[in-house]
């Protein structure tokens, strides 16, 4: 029933997918927020000691650290992360010790803080006092929301269990001891942390935080690239170049674009608030935001996908929503203090994110709408009313049914094609990874003598689109795998398309085409031989029989293949508000110019390209 609602009512869809965005937004906000605050507390450690030492120097300091955090992301995290997981463990180990050193010393009566009982008794005794101070306390929670933000770097069960067994009890005797400290040195709650380190181990453990916040810093810039390249592939962020920065690990990614601009806006942060209350101020907002909208997303998991009773999802989202709206109520108080820069930050990534999507949507609607019909197609005969030269001609479109605009924008100023024709849609489905086995759908378009075929490729929101070199080779051994075992695929998957209207339509319906290792390992090396001269007359090459098509379609990929793809332009209507030109005519076709376009995200040859113009109003 929420499926069909959301189905049903565009305007509360669009207001989940703010929603989302929102979350999305806030989540990158935080990407340019916790390397600022990590990096500047850890260094402001220094003023404990150097108590002359001026501010301008600690700032200086922080930004060197910061330049060179960010200048070391193009060689991965796989080059340096051996030594992340020593230095986490040295980081936790000190402060846990330095913990169970201050509470033996301070204020061993200390743990009775476990009991909920004086969290109540506080906020009772405090009233507003205490209220407002739930902006602040919310910091000793912030990080934990990016722990599976690096799921492509780690799996679910060991984030778990470090964190179980190894972060949860240190930060709790790393925090009671600093408690314990404070009881009784109430004068130094600034700089409580570093003065609570005994003297003797003051540098050292200096040392491990700062590089501790680096790394820290580290996880969730790698936590924005994964998320930004997933938002790319749900096309909801303008294209960008994204770099696999290992070969072992898949999900280590980077990207230029976004690097170098969190490492301006972390500078210009650092710079420009110079203090860690302030920054805090706006850290603990973004995070308790992100936290919330995950819960109200949670609860709609909890209903759709794993398909629970509505009261279980009412539950979750109220024991955990009004705890997190109680630490966001407290954190709003603060936007004058900071606060307003994750909201600035979150609202013109989201303006940005939400016109991509909307411009995106109006030219699949477009392309829809003024698709040409694979009848008109049929009823021009075998040449299409057009030369048909040798070579194969690959057409990218958006479209999975009918015949993109472009063909007949194309035939109508230039009447010649290629003698093999395929139509390719590359898609982005929900999934985080496709198969190679499940990634190509092949079909044909009219007779066979019409040599024109639809291939449908699918792509999971963490797969590297095109990310092998080899997808023209890999794409005519598909087809011609559906060439050879046409017959025995159709008859398989008779019953679900016999609810087609006609044969015309049967044969666009496109098929998962699976080939067998020694068969396709034929077709393959069949593929790869250039002189066609020795099988003009022979349908056998050291392997099982090829038909007369399979040889026609090798001898046009030997003449050559040639991409072809539809470069569109939007334009708003006359009759369109001055909101909606500005976004479209303004935001949308400046980020349509300077985003990577269509051709270099398929890794098209240059020499190998034709684009087709069309303008299209919205």
């Amino acid at each position: 029933m929420l499926k069909d609602f959301f189905t049903q009512h565009p305007r509360f869809r669009n207001g989940l997918l703010v929603v989302v965005l929102l979350g999305t937004c806030m989540t990158i906000g935080d990407g340019v927020l916790t390397p600022t605050i990590s990096v500047l507390s850890a260094v402001s450690g220094i003023s404990v000691k150097a108590t002359n030492l001026h501010e301008n120097y600690i700032v200086a300091i922080s930004c060197a650290i910061l330049v060179v955090l960010f200048s070391l992301q193009h060689h991965g995290t796989h080059r340096v992360g051996f030594i992340f997981a020593p230095i986490v463990t040295a980081w936790l180990l000190c402060i846990s010790g330095i913990g169970v050193y201050n509470i033996i010393r301070w204020n061993p009566s200390v743990f009775h803080a476990l009991s909920p009982v004086y969290m109540f008794r506080f906020l009772k005794s405090t009233g507003f006092e205490g209220w407002m101070s739930l902006g602040g306390v919310v910091l000793c929670i912030t990080g934990s929301e990016t722990m599976f933000g690096n799921l492509g770097h780690f799996s679910p069960l060991s984030i778990k269990i470090a964190f179980t067994f190894l972060v949860y009890p240190c930060l709790i005797l790393a925090y009671m001891g600093e408690a314990a400290f404070l009881s009784k040195h109430h004068e130094d709650i600034q700089r409580s942390f570093y003065k609570a380190i005994p003297e003797a181990v003051f540098w050292p453990v200096f040392i491990v935080a700062t590089l501790a916040a680096v790394v820290g810093s580290q996880a969730v810039i790698s936590a924005t690239f994964s998320l930004i390249s997933q938002c790319c592939a749900l096309s909801c962020f303008p294209h960008v170049k994204v770099i696999h920065t290992s070969s072992k690990i898949y999900g280590q990614i980077y990207i230029p674009e976004v690097n170098w601009i969190l490492m301006c806006l972390c500078l210009a942060v650092t710079i420009g608030l110079r203090d860690t209350n302030m920054i805090g101020h706006a850290y603990g907002l973004a995070v308790t935001i992100v936290i919330f909208v995950t819960t109200c997303l949670m609860s709609l998991v909890i209903l759709i996908v794993w398909k629970q009773k509505l009261i279980m999802a009412l539950m979750f989202l109220v024991l955990f929503g009004s705890v997190e709206l109680l630490y966001i109520s407290a954190s709003f108080i603060k936007i004058p203090e900071g606060g307003w820069i994750p909201l600035v930050l979150s609202m013109i990534i989201m303006s940005v994110m939400y016109i991509w999507n909307y411009g995106t949507l109006r030219k699949h609607e477009h392309d829809l709408e003024n698709k040409v019909s694979v009848h008109r197609i049929l009823e021009l005969g075998p040449t299409l009313g057009m030369v048909r030269v040798p070579g194969i001609g690959l057409i990218y479109a958006d479209l999975v049914t009918g015949v993109p605009a472009i063909f007949g924008h194309f035939a109508t100023n230039l009447p010649a094609f290629h003698q093999v024709l395929v139509f390719i849609c590359v898609k982005s489905v929900p999934v985080p990874y496709v198969s190679e086995e499940e990634r190509f759908l092949i079909g044909r378009i009219g007779p066979k003598e019409f040599r024109i075929f639809r291939c449908i490729v699918r792509y999971g929101y963490k797969d590297l689109q095109h990310e092998n070199n080899d997808f023209e080779n890999v794409l005519v051994s598909k087809i011609m795998a559906f060439v050879e075992m046409e017959e025995q695929i159709l008859a398989q998957n008779w019953h679900s398309c016999s609810n087609q209207e006609s044969d015309a339509e049967l044969v666009d319906f496109p098929f998962l085409v699976r080939t067998n290792q020694a068969h396709a390992k034929h077709l393959s090396s069949c593929s790869d031989i250039h002189v066609m001269k020795p099988y003009e007359n022979h349908q056998q090459i050291n392997g099982p029989l090829i038909r007369d098509e399979t040889l026609e379609i090798l001898r046009a990929k030997e003449s050559g293949v040639v991409y072809i793809l539809g470069h569109s332009y939007a334009k708003a209507k006359k009759s369109s508000s001055l909101i909606k030109k500005l976004a479209i005519d303004v935001v949308f076709a400046f980020l349509s110019k300077n985003c990577r376009g269509p051709d270099v995200i398929l890794s098209v040859p240059n020499s190998l390209l034709l684009e087709v113009g069309m303008v299209y109003y919205v």
